[in-house]
């Protein structure tokens, strides 16, 4: 027989009974339409996580000391982070463009009537390029404005809009810790970078911070939360991470790496990677299962059918047909219930895409090649669960099975 007669023959047999084809195909249609969803979600995550990591800035490294618990383990007069180690990092190491050290402090921030209580951030000039901002009016801070202890501050989008609504807020007075500064800038919308706002910066001189708003001093120096470094070039950010790492560790007494941490955009990017290959995995794992348990229902249905058309399969055979068309025929319909459950999962996981992104905001992006392996998946399940009742078919004795007819 020709494989157009085989095709029509089974499509006839499957639209015969819509219903049980229906839900034969109900465990393909439910594990393509999560493959397409898990893929495109897992997708989305990649996407939207590289865009916050550029946003974070182009080769950026961060510097800071372990926690108290491990701090203990050093010696009892060990260190704390220093404004002299980050002055240190910019003589000694090279292919460093640009170093922020920078103190964070609560406080409360007042304008008139309106109060918020804020995280302060005490800095230098570098902060800007390293951190990726950009002024949207005004100006940064500068180097006259941290020798001279000055109190200027620049603000984020979102502490603009909470204190002055639409009014120009270059030049206005506010209150940090009852002390007067004078805004003379304002950053330029950015975000968040995962669950930091990026748009709620509150930025004063760092000298200003220590001496003004932070109310104690170290019998060491100026002590920081964290140093950021803009390196050269991508090519170099795993040199300066190790030199920088080795320069900490000496300066601090210490031979425990993990006694200073220095985390790099790309160190950061693939932690990140890792997660969401680890969400897929384990999304890959549900949805193969659903599509098992789809081919062992197309199996237990075939064997219905073969079960059912015993007699058909007799006449078919005393009329000249072979097991090969026999075979073909019920692997044919199995390949059929597959692939076409496969198409309408697709549909349903490209709706439920649309719906996601839509309406929930959801970062999902469509992947073609998830698509061609799930069809292509799911027709080879159908033809690996529907042999056997295929081969119970072509093996029937067309007297026996004539007898029910």
């Amino acid at each position: 027989m020709k494989l157009s007669d085989h095709l029509k023959m089974a499509t006839s047999a499957l639209l015969s009974h819509k219903l049980r084809s229906g839900l034969t195909m109900l465990g393909i249609i439910i594990g393509n339409a999560s493959v397409i969803g898990m893929v495109a979600v897992g997708e989305g995550a990649r996407k939207a996580t590289a865009e916050q990591f550029e946003a974070l800035g182009p080769n950026v490294l961060f510097v800071s000391l372990s926690s108290t618990r491990v701090r203990r383990t050093l010696s009892s007069d060990a260190k704390p982070l220093l404004l002299e180690d980050a002055e240190a990092i910019g003589q000694l190491i090279p292919n460093i463009t640009n170093i922020s050290p920078e103190i964070h402090i609560n406080q409360l921030i007042t304008y008139q009537d309106k109060i918020l209580s804020n995280s302060i951030t005490g800095t230098t000039p570098d902060y800007l390029p390293v951190r990726n901002f950009e002024i949207e009016k005004g100006r940064f801070i500068n180097n006259i404005d941290v020798q001279r202890n000055q109190r200027v501050v620049v603000l984020g989008s979102e502490i603009v809009e909470k204190l002055f609504n639409n009014q120009d807020p270059i030049g206005q007075q506010i209150r940090i810790k009852n002390t007067t500064f004078e805004v003379i800038g304002t950053l330029a919308k950015k975000g968040a970078l995962f669950d930091s706002n990026q748009d709620n910066k509150v930025i004063v001189p760092i000298t200003t911070a220590q001496n003004q708003l932070r109310g104690w001093n170290s019998p060491y120096g100026v002590v920081l939360n964290t140093i950021a470094l803009l390196a050269k070039n991508q090519d170099s950010v795993d040199a300066v991470q190790f030199q920088v790492k080795n320069l900490m560790l000496l300066r601090h007494g210490t031979s425990r790496e993990n006694d200073v941490k220095i985390f790099s955009q790309n160190s950061l990017l693939n932690m990140a990677d890792e997660t969401n290959a680890g969400l897929q995995q384990m999304l890959g794992a549900i949805a193969l299962i659903s599509l098992l348990v789809g081919g062992i229902g197309v199996m237990n249905i075939m064997l219905v059918s073969v079960k059912e058309r015993t007699g058909e399969i007799g006449l078919r055979k005393a009329l000249g047909a072979t097991p090969k068309d026999i075979l073909g025929q019920f692997v044919l319909e199995a390949i059929l219930l597959a692939t076409f459950g496969s198409l309408i999962g697709v549909g349903v996981g490209l709706s439920g895409v649309f719906i996601a992104h839509v309406f929930f905001s959801l970062a999902a992006s469509i992947s073609i090649p998830s698509i061609i392996i799930a069809v292509s998946v799911s027709g080879s399940v159908g033809l690996f669960f529907g042999v056997f009742p295929a081969q119970q078919a072509a093996k029937l004795d067309p007297i026996i099975a004539l007898k029910g007819y």
